[in-house]
């Protein structure tokens, strides 16, 4: 089957999975850390949900920790794509879509 030939929700080029993980970004222009929790995650990116929202094009290197104290299962240099705030929430206000631009050695 062709890409085209799929419904509007199978277009991707990669399967999105939910995690719910902790995740530690490191943003590159400050190094500045936050925490968060990655919500879903691909071959191509990852959504993110944090305290406060980050400008779309900010770069930063994010890791996932492997539940049993491994190296890393995910680090990577990713770049803020899409921004969404949730008002409803106090915690974690503000959604971050991700676009992973290359995983790192750990």
């Amino acid at each position: 089957m062709t890409l085209a030939n799929r419904d509007y929700l199978e277009k991707r080029n990669f399967i999105r999975m939910k995690v719910d993980t902790p995740i530690d970004i490191l943003l590159t222009r400050d190094h500045e850390s936050l925490q968060g929790i990655c919500r879903d995650l691909s071959g191509g990116g990852l959504l993110v949900e944090v305290p406060t929202a980050l400008p779309i094009g900010t770069s930063a290197e994010v890791s996932i920790q492997s539940s049993h104290g491994h190296s890393p299962m995910l680090h990577a240099r990713v770049r803020v794509s899409r921004v969404e705030a949730q008002p409803d929430t106090t915690a974690r206000p503000c959604l971050l879509g991700m676009e992973i631009e290359e995983v790192l050695a750990s």
